[in-house]
């Protein structure tokens, strides 16, 4: 399985006991849909390995206590720090405004006008507010991700509608 197949689950952060079991750090709020889980890829040396359950357990607001199958406490310890990938194609099809990070690479953004504004380069969830990433004639533009802002996803002709506040966009070209 390679890493661009894949999604970020989240990150094994320290031991729980002294029986082999680990606390997972979700990127999500929702820690209950990956309760069930029976497998998990770790990435291991740039590769992603994969990992088979005994156990997993919510284990407060967004964390999983989990045991993994043929894994001695000491094998545990040394997956501390790693990070957890699941296939994209596990991922819930989303409608509507709904969209993943990762799928709308490549479209295009449209202000409220209907006028094209450029080509998604990427998305920045590293701020506080996260952020697509538009190139214009060589120069990056930052537009924030409002849920109330966008206004309509098009798959079928990758294209995203999105209200766009007066004068955000001549910040940077002007």
């Amino acid at each position: 399985m390679q890493k661009e197949d894949c999604y970020y689950v989240g990150k094994i952060t320290k031991p729980h006991g002294f029986k082999g079991n680990l606390i997972v750090h979700l990127e999500t709020d929702e820690p209950e849909i990956y309760e069930n889980m029976e497998s998990v890829f770790v990435e291991t040396n740039g590769m992603l390995v994969p990992f088979f359950f005994e156990f997993t357990q919510v284990h407060g607001a967004n964390k999983l206590l989990v045991k993994f199958e043929d894994t001695t406490p000491e094998e545990a310890e040394k997956l501390i720090n790693r990070d957890l990938y699941l296939p994209l194609e596990t991922l819930p099809e989303l409608d509507g405004t709904d969209f993943y990070y990762h799928e709308i690479i490549g479209f295009t953004l449209y202000d409220q006008t209907n006028t094209e504004v450029g080509l998604i380069k990427n998305v920045n969830d590293a701020t506080a507010q996260a952020l697509f990433e538009i190139e214009i004639d060589g120069k990056e533009i930052l537009v924030p991700i409002v849920d109330e802002w966008i206004l309509e996803v098009d798959r079928e002709n990758k294209a995203i509608l999105v209200k766009i506040p007066e004068g955000l966009i001549d910040l940077y070209l002007g």
